[in-house]
């Protein structure tokens, strides 16, 4: 039997109250906005609440009803940008084609959306998809890889119950992750010639996984 791949807990919901009404979950999307913009102005570490709650014109006891400090804050707005980043890619690999899904192609869509985002989307530099801090990265990456192995388990045929292949998209998210890091820092952009270095990797390491008959090949 193949051992199993040790992974942390769940985190719990950063939110103290999830909203129930329309006009709740607007303010609340309205905080997590204004929370992107004093990120992306200011950094994480001069992050507060106060700011947030004048960039989103809302009373500061509105930001307290849903966190309980800026950290919890920080890793909402994470967790929107997980979901965020698994919508575009869904959308792009469900978009009408005349060729028939390849994984290839999917890692290729996973890169560009991460880099896509880390380009446009405000205070993503900062927190991705979670807050500056080692132990939380380890556990952002097991969320990212079991989210995409869940996004392509349907339209590639995997086998969600193999442990080997869990693990190998682990593997992937964490080279993935660390090879684009590198890209951003020795290029503003992201530097072209790691990027594409980096999805040659993925292909050649994951092809071990998903190339062969009811393999991911379509």
């Amino acid at each position: 039997m193949p051992q199993q791949t040790p992974r942390p807990e769940t985190p719990q919901s950063p939110l103290r109250r999830a909203p129930v009404q329309r006009r709740s979950a607007q303010r609340l999307a309205r905080i997590l906005d204004a929370c992107a913009e004093v990120l992306e102005e200011t950094g994480y570490e001069e992050l507060t609440t106060r700011a947030v709650a004048l960039r989103a014109d809302v009373p500061i006891g509105s930001v307290y009803r849903f966190f309980p400090n800026k950290r919890a804050m920080a890793e909402a707005l994470a967790r929107r940008n997980l979901d965020a980043y698994a919508d575009r890619i869904t959308a792009r690999l469900t978009a009408p084609s005349d060729q028939p899904l390849r994984w290839r192609r999917a890692m290729d869509v996973v890169v560009d959306e991460y880099l896509a985002m880390k380009r446009t989307v405000p205070g993503f530099a900062l927190v991705e998809f979670t807050v500056p801090a080692p132990r939380e990265s380890r556990q952002a990456n097991y969320e990212v890889a079991d989210r995409l192995r869940a996004l392509f388990a349907g339209p590639l045929g995997l086998d969600t119950a193999d442990e080997r292949l869990r693990t190998a998209f682990l593997v992937g998210v964490e080279t993935a992750d660390a090879l684009l890091q590198l890209a951003f820092r020795t290029d503003p952009a992201g530097d072209p010639a790691i990027v594409t270095e980096t999805k040659e990797l993925l292909r050649a390491y994951l092809a071990r996984y998903l190339d062969g008959p009811g393999a991911g090949e379509g």
